[in-house]
């Protein structure tokens, strides 16, 4: 079923111009369809806010049709933003206060940018732990990606990233290491998903944490994890919610940062992204703009030959993942899961 849109948040206007059905809250009150609420905190940057909203409402939005979705978006005050940002998030965002005295049935928490090379250094850190502690006695699961990933297996588990040699970026096959699972129930064996990242949590540090790995690629490492009792904490290390855009922009983001280096060289494409065509207009761009000319970025040439190769097993992961919430979650206050669901076991996986 579709998402409600309880508040006025442009995201929902958004997503509708982009043919997701999005039900009005009197609409939504005529169906005899179960609700669920789902907490979004998100730590992203102000460039990539709005963007972040989006991809993540239309992954919960189109992932299963057994409920009606209530997203609850909100962020960490000790996060740096700028005024437009700052508005945004008072206008449309709630306080985590507000949303745990409500309660949810599931959390997603985003990534964020950093600049400590110890996670437990960053200002978010301590407020970040707070809704992590507070998820844990209270939702029956939380959806972690990248750098939320990286923070719950520091702080719960003791297992710090490691910083990489070369940055993890581009699209990569992945395959299912365990088919057991109801996360990755009829989802294809090999697949493909996103990632950006320079920092890698390694399939055997999650082992040492007691924490099964459910989908991992031979270059990019694990990306699909799940918590002991197999539910309560869903770990990404990549970003299957990514447009196909996404991966362009940081391309073309990491162009500008290197524009005025005295000698600056071709910057390495994301794995797996470009084909060929888009790969010689990107080559002829810089060769051009490298000797000394002043030209627009090719993105409406480059755009149309990249593939989203990733999405239809994204919104099957997280429909399964939705799906398992459905199954324990109890929307009574202190009371996350359903009577005779044990909270260590509570899709009788482990």
């Amino acid at each position: 079923m579709p998402l409600v849109a309880h508040n006025a948040l442009p995201t929902f206007d958004r997503l509708r111009q982009g043919g997701l059905v999005v039900h009005s809250p009197e609409r939504a009150a005529q169906q005899e369809i179960r609700e669920l609420h789902v907490g979004l905190l998100n730590m992203m940057p102000d460039a990539a806010l709005e963007a972040t909203e989006r991809q993540f409402y239309r992954l919960v939005g189109t992932s299963n049709p057994i409920a009606q979705f209530y997203m609850h978006p909100f962020t960490l005050p000790t996060l740096s933003r700028g005024e437009a940002a700052q508005a945004h998030i008072a206008h449309y965002y709630e306080s985590f206060d507000s949303i745990r005295e409500a309660g949810l049935d599931a959390l997603i928490i985003t990534g964020a940018n950093v600049s400590h090379a110890n996670l437990a250094d960053e200002p978010f850190w301590d407020p970040l732990i707070e809704v992590i502690d507070w998820a844990w006695d209270n939702v029956t699961s939380t959806l972690c990606s990248c750098l939320a990933t990286h923070a719950v297996m520091q702080f719960r588990h003791g297992q710090t990233r490691v910083k990489q040699p070369r940055k993890i970026w581009g699209v990569f096959e992945h395959r299912v290491a365990d088919k057991r699972h109801p996360l990755v129930t009829d989802v294809n064996t090999r697949f493909d998903v996103p990632h950006s990242r320079w920092n890698d949590v390694s399939p055997a540090q999650f082992d040492a944490a007691g924490v099964k790995v459910l989908v991992e690629s031979a270059e990019a490492g694990v990306h699909l994890a799940v918590s002991p009792d197999g539910l309560r904490t869903v770990f990404f290390q990549g970003h299957p919610e990514y447009d196909t855009i996404s991966l362009l922009k940081e391309y073309k983001r990491d162009l500008k940062m290197v524009a005025h280096e005295p000698k600056r060289v071709f910057h390495p494409y994301p794995a797996r992204y470009f084909n060929l065509q888009a790969q010689a207009f990107l080559a002829e761009f810089n060769s051009r703009v490298i000797a000394g000319e002043n030209l627009d970025f090719p993105e409406s040439l480059v755009l149309p030959l990249i593939d989203n190769t990733w999405h239809d097993s994204a919104e099957a992961v997280v429909g399964n993942w939705i799906g398992c919430v459905y199954q324990v979650t109890h929307r009574e206050r202190g009371l996350p899961f359903m009577p005779g669901i044990d909270p260590n076991n509570p899709l009788g996986w482990v």
